[in-house]
Protein backbone atom coordinates (compact mmCIF):
# COMPACT_ATOMS: atom_id res chain seq x y z
CA UNK A 1 0.00 0.00 0.00
CA UNK A 2 1.41 3.39 -0.39
CA UNK A 3 2.06 4.98 2.92
CA UNK A 4 4.38 7.72 4.03
CA UNK A 5 6.83 5.46 5.01
CA UNK A 6 7.08 3.66 1.97
CA UNK A 7 6.38 6.36 -0.72
CA UNK A 8 7.33 5.59 -4.70
CA UNK A 9 11.35 6.32 -4.87
CA UNK A 10 10.51 7.86 -8.16
CA UNK A 11 11.14 12.10 -8.39
CA UNK A 12 8.35 13.73 -8.00
CA UNK A 13 6.42 14.89 -11.54
CA UNK A 14 6.12 18.68 -11.87
CA UNK A 15 2.15 18.73 -12.32
CA UNK A 16 1.85 21.32 -14.80
CA UNK A 17 3.66 19.14 -17.15
CA UNK A 18 1.51 15.89 -17.15
CA UNK A 19 1.34 14.14 -20.15
CA UNK A 20 -2.57 15.12 -20.71
CA UNK A 21 -1.59 19.01 -20.86
CA UNK A 22 -0.14 20.34 -24.51
CA UNK A 23 3.00 19.66 -25.84
CA UNK A 24 4.97 22.90 -25.10
CA UNK A 25 5.18 25.41 -27.85
CA UNK A 26 7.78 28.10 -28.84
CA UNK A 27 8.17 30.53 -25.56
CA UNK A 28 9.57 28.06 -22.96
CA UNK A 29 8.48 25.78 -20.59
CA UNK A 30 8.01 28.63 -18.33
CA UNK A 31 5.10 30.03 -20.68
CA UNK A 32 3.60 26.71 -21.07
CA UNK A 33 3.40 25.94 -17.56
CA UNK A 34 1.47 28.84 -17.31
CA UNK A 35 -0.47 28.49 -20.12
CA UNK A 36 -1.89 25.03 -18.40
CA UNK A 37 -2.21 26.40 -15.38
CA UNK A 38 -4.34 28.89 -16.34
CA UNK A 39 -6.59 26.24 -18.27
CA UNK A 40 -6.60 23.73 -15.57
CA UNK A 41 -7.18 23.30 -12.00
CA UNK A 42 -4.87 22.17 -9.92
CA UNK A 43 -7.65 19.84 -8.65
CA UNK A 44 -7.98 18.08 -12.25
CA UNK A 45 -3.65 18.33 -13.08
CA UNK A 46 -3.59 16.37 -10.01
CA UNK A 47 -6.37 14.26 -11.00
CA UNK A 48 -4.95 13.21 -14.66
CA UNK A 49 -1.54 12.74 -12.98
CA UNK A 50 -3.19 10.14 -11.01
CA UNK A 51 -5.40 8.34 -13.66
CA UNK A 52 -2.10 8.63 -15.68
CA UNK A 53 -0.39 6.60 -12.77
CA UNK A 54 -3.48 4.20 -12.11
CA UNK A 55 -4.01 3.19 -15.79
CA UNK A 56 -0.20 2.96 -16.47
CA UNK A 57 -0.54 0.20 -13.18
CA UNK A 58 2.22 2.32 -11.54
CA UNK A 59 -0.67 2.29 -8.66
CA UNK A 60 -1.82 -1.33 -8.38
CA UNK A 61 -5.18 -2.47 -7.84
CA UNK A 62 -5.69 -2.27 -3.96
CA UNK A 63 -3.54 0.16 -3.33
CA UNK A 64 -4.00 2.41 -0.94
CA UNK A 65 -4.04 6.17 -1.22
CA UNK A 66 -2.24 8.26 1.09
CA UNK A 67 -3.66 11.68 0.67
CA UNK A 68 -0.59 13.39 2.34
CA UNK A 69 2.11 11.05 0.77
CA UNK A 70 0.24 12.10 -2.74
CA UNK A 71 0.62 15.62 -1.79
CA UNK A 72 3.84 15.48 -1.17
CA UNK A 73 4.36 13.43 -4.32
CA UNK A 74 3.11 15.79 -6.35
CA UNK A 75 4.61 18.69 -4.85
CA UNK A 76 1.10 20.42 -3.49
CA UNK A 77 -1.66 20.99 -0.73
CA UNK A 78 -4.15 18.38 0.20
CA UNK A 79 -6.96 19.91 -0.91
CA UNK A 80 -6.25 19.32 -4.75
CA UNK A 81 -5.74 15.64 -3.67
CA UNK A 82 -8.46 15.11 -1.64
CA UNK A 83 -10.66 16.94 -4.63
CA UNK A 84 -8.99 14.82 -7.12
CA UNK A 85 -9.94 11.84 -4.87
CA UNK A 86 -13.86 12.69 -5.51
CA UNK A 87 -13.63 13.33 -9.40
CA UNK A 88 -11.88 9.44 -9.42
CA UNK A 89 -14.17 7.95 -7.79
CA UNK A 90 -16.73 9.50 -10.07
CA UNK A 91 -14.92 7.78 -12.66
CA UNK A 92 -14.54 4.69 -11.43
CA UNK A 93 -11.09 3.97 -10.43
CA UNK A 94 -10.47 4.35 -6.97
CA UNK A 95 -13.34 3.58 -4.15
CA UNK A 96 -13.58 5.82 -0.53
CA UNK A 97 -14.06 3.63 2.19
CA UNK A 98 -15.61 5.44 5.70
CA UNK A 99 -13.04 5.32 8.19
CA UNK A 100 -10.69 3.56 5.98
CA UNK A 101 -9.26 5.39 3.30
CA UNK A 102 -9.01 5.40 -0.62
CA UNK A 103 -8.02 2.80 -2.87
CA UNK A 104 -7.68 2.01 -5.98
CA UNK A 105 -10.51 -0.04 -7.94
CA UNK A 106 -10.11 -4.08 -7.49
CA UNK A 107 -12.31 -5.58 -10.59
CA UNK A 108 -13.02 -8.98 -10.67
CA UNK A 109 -14.39 -11.22 -13.98
CA UNK A 110 -17.76 -10.84 -13.17
CA UNK A 111 -17.74 -7.42 -12.66
CA UNK A 112 -15.72 -7.47 -16.32
CA UNK A 113 -18.21 -9.74 -17.73
CA UNK A 114 -20.58 -6.94 -16.93
CA UNK A 115 -18.76 -4.25 -18.47
CA UNK A 116 -18.33 -6.27 -21.89
CA UNK A 117 -21.91 -6.86 -22.19
CA UNK A 118 -23.21 -2.96 -21.36
CA UNK A 119 -20.29 -2.47 -23.75
CA UNK A 120 -21.50 -4.12 -26.30
CA UNK A 121 -24.75 -2.56 -26.45
CA UNK A 122 -23.07 0.66 -26.44
CA UNK A 123 -21.00 -0.49 -29.41
CA UNK A 124 -23.43 -1.18 -31.43
CA UNK A 125 -25.09 1.81 -30.73
CA UNK A 126 -22.28 3.63 -31.62
CA UNK A 127 -21.08 2.19 -34.80
CA UNK A 128 -25.01 2.70 -36.01
CA UNK A 129 -24.80 6.04 -35.36
CA UNK A 130 -21.46 7.37 -36.92
CA UNK A 131 -21.68 5.34 -40.03
CA UNK A 132 -25.06 7.33 -40.38
CA UNK A 133 -23.04 10.68 -39.75
CA UNK A 134 -19.48 10.93 -40.41
CA UNK A 135 -17.88 12.72 -42.64
CA UNK A 136 -15.14 12.30 -44.93
CA UNK A 137 -12.78 13.79 -42.18
CA UNK A 138 -13.87 11.57 -39.72
CA UNK A 139 -12.97 8.81 -41.10
CA UNK A 140 -9.27 9.99 -42.03
CA UNK A 141 -9.35 10.79 -37.84
CA UNK A 142 -10.02 7.02 -37.50
CA UNK A 143 -7.82 5.83 -40.31
CA UNK A 144 -4.96 7.55 -38.55
CA UNK A 145 -5.51 6.14 -35.55
CA UNK A 146 -5.96 2.93 -37.05
CA UNK A 147 -2.32 3.59 -38.58
CA UNK A 148 -1.13 4.11 -35.02
CA UNK A 149 -2.27 0.66 -34.37
CA UNK A 150 -0.74 -1.18 -37.01
CA UNK A 151 2.51 0.18 -36.44
CA UNK A 152 2.61 -0.39 -32.61
CA UNK A 153 1.12 -4.55 -33.97
CA UNK A 154 4.06 -4.50 -36.31
CA UNK A 155 6.75 -4.12 -33.45
CA UNK A 156 4.01 -5.73 -31.01
CA UNK A 157 4.33 -2.71 -28.44
CA UNK A 158 1.93 -3.65 -25.84
CA UNK A 159 1.39 0.23 -24.25
CA UNK A 160 1.67 2.07 -27.87
CA UNK A 161 -1.27 -0.53 -29.04
CA UNK A 162 -3.45 -0.51 -25.91
CA UNK A 163 -3.26 3.88 -26.08
CA UNK A 164 -4.00 3.78 -29.54
CA UNK A 165 -6.71 1.34 -29.26
CA UNK A 166 -8.15 3.68 -26.19
CA UNK A 167 -7.88 6.59 -28.98
CA UNK A 168 -10.45 5.06 -31.40
CA UNK A 169 -13.00 3.90 -29.25
CA UNK A 170 -13.25 7.07 -27.19
CA UNK A 171 -13.03 8.73 -30.65
CA UNK A 172 -15.77 6.53 -32.47
CA UNK A 173 -18.26 7.59 -29.31
CA UNK A 174 -17.25 11.38 -29.64
CA UNK A 175 -18.58 11.40 -32.94
CA UNK A 176 -21.21 10.04 -31.92
CA UNK A 177 -22.70 12.99 -30.58
CA UNK A 178 -23.70 11.90 -27.72
CA UNK A 179 -22.34 13.59 -24.18
CA UNK A 180 -24.18 11.35 -21.35
CA UNK A 181 -23.24 8.60 -23.51
CA UNK A 182 -18.80 9.39 -23.73
CA UNK A 183 -19.21 10.08 -19.93
CA UNK A 184 -20.97 6.84 -19.50
CA UNK A 185 -18.64 5.00 -22.09
CA UNK A 186 -15.14 6.63 -20.56
CA UNK A 187 -16.06 5.25 -17.06
CA UNK A 188 -16.92 1.71 -18.30
CA UNK A 189 -13.11 1.93 -20.38
CA UNK A 190 -11.65 3.36 -17.31
CA UNK A 191 -13.23 -0.02 -15.19
CA UNK A 192 -12.00 -2.47 -17.71
CA UNK A 193 -8.83 -0.68 -18.09
CA UNK A 194 -8.47 -1.53 -14.15
CA UNK A 195 -8.25 -5.36 -14.95
CA UNK A 196 -5.62 -5.11 -17.23
CA UNK A 197 -4.97 -5.37 -20.95
CA UNK A 198 -4.98 -9.42 -20.45
CA UNK A 199 -6.37 -9.65 -23.81
CA UNK A 200 -4.13 -8.19 -26.20
CA UNK A 201 -1.29 -9.75 -24.69
CA UNK A 202 -2.06 -12.85 -26.41
CA UNK A 203 -0.61 -14.59 -29.07
CA UNK A 204 -2.82 -13.72 -32.06
CA UNK A 205 -4.55 -10.70 -30.97
CA UNK A 206 -3.09 -7.66 -32.35
CA UNK A 207 -3.41 -8.89 -35.84
CA UNK A 208 -7.17 -9.95 -35.28
CA UNK A 209 -8.07 -6.84 -33.67
CA UNK A 210 -6.45 -4.33 -36.49
CA UNK A 211 -8.28 -6.63 -38.83
CA UNK A 212 -11.55 -5.92 -36.50
CA UNK A 213 -10.63 -2.71 -36.63
CA UNK A 214 -10.06 -2.02 -40.33
CA UNK A 215 -13.39 -3.78 -40.79
CA UNK A 216 -15.44 -1.47 -38.84
CA UNK A 217 -13.83 1.77 -40.40
CA UNK A 218 -14.75 0.75 -43.31
CA UNK A 219 -18.68 -0.53 -42.53
CA UNK A 220 -18.56 3.24 -41.82
CA UNK A 221 -17.21 4.74 -44.31
CA UNK A 222 -19.60 2.88 -46.58
CA UNK A 223 -22.55 4.25 -44.41
CA UNK A 224 -23.66 0.48 -43.86
CA UNK A 225 -24.89 1.64 -40.04
CA UNK A 226 -26.19 -1.99 -39.52
CA UNK A 227 -23.68 -3.55 -40.50
CA UNK A 228 -20.85 -1.37 -38.58
CA UNK A 229 -23.28 -1.73 -35.36
CA UNK A 230 -22.73 -5.53 -35.54
CA UNK A 231 -18.78 -5.01 -35.89
CA UNK A 232 -18.28 -3.06 -33.14
CA UNK A 233 -20.88 -5.36 -31.06
CA UNK A 234 -18.48 -8.31 -31.76
CA UNK A 235 -15.81 -6.86 -31.44
CA UNK A 236 -16.52 -6.36 -27.91
CA UNK A 237 -17.82 -9.84 -26.97
CA UNK A 238 -14.78 -10.99 -29.06
CA UNK A 239 -12.55 -8.96 -26.68
CA UNK A 240 -14.62 -10.44 -23.54
CA UNK A 241 -13.89 -14.22 -25.21
CA UNK A 242 -9.97 -13.50 -25.18
CA UNK A 243 -10.07 -12.50 -21.58
CA UNK A 244 -12.00 -15.28 -20.81
CA UNK A 245 -9.34 -17.92 -22.80
CA UNK A 246 -6.47 -15.75 -20.81
CA UNK A 247 -7.41 -16.33 -17.50
CA UNK A 248 -8.23 -19.82 -18.74
CA UNK A 249 -12.41 -19.52 -17.48
CA UNK A 250 -15.27 -20.44 -19.67
CA UNK A 251 -17.17 -17.46 -21.42
CA UNK A 252 -20.72 -17.34 -20.42
CA UNK A 253 -23.11 -16.71 -23.16
CA UNK A 254 -23.69 -13.63 -24.61
CA UNK A 255 -26.74 -12.39 -22.27
CA UNK A 256 -26.98 -9.04 -24.15
CA UNK A 257 -30.45 -7.38 -25.15
CA UNK A 258 -31.94 -10.92 -25.34
CA UNK A 259 -28.99 -11.84 -27.94
CA UNK A 260 -27.61 -15.17 -28.76
CA UNK A 261 -23.92 -16.38 -28.58
CA UNK A 262 -22.51 -15.69 -32.28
Amino acid sequence: MLKPSSRPTRAAPAIPLVPSAKAPAAGGDGAHTIRVLQSNSLPTLVQRELERMILAGELPAGTKLNEATIAELLGVSRGPVREAFRALEESGLVRLEKNRGVFVRQIDIAEADEIYELRALLDEFVGRRVAQSARPDDVRDLQAVIERMDKAAAKHDLDAYHQANLAFHDRLVELAGNTKLLVMYRRLVNELSLYRRTTIAQAGALPLSSHQHHDIVEKIAAGKAAAAGRALYDHALGSRERMHEATGLAAPAARVAGRKSR
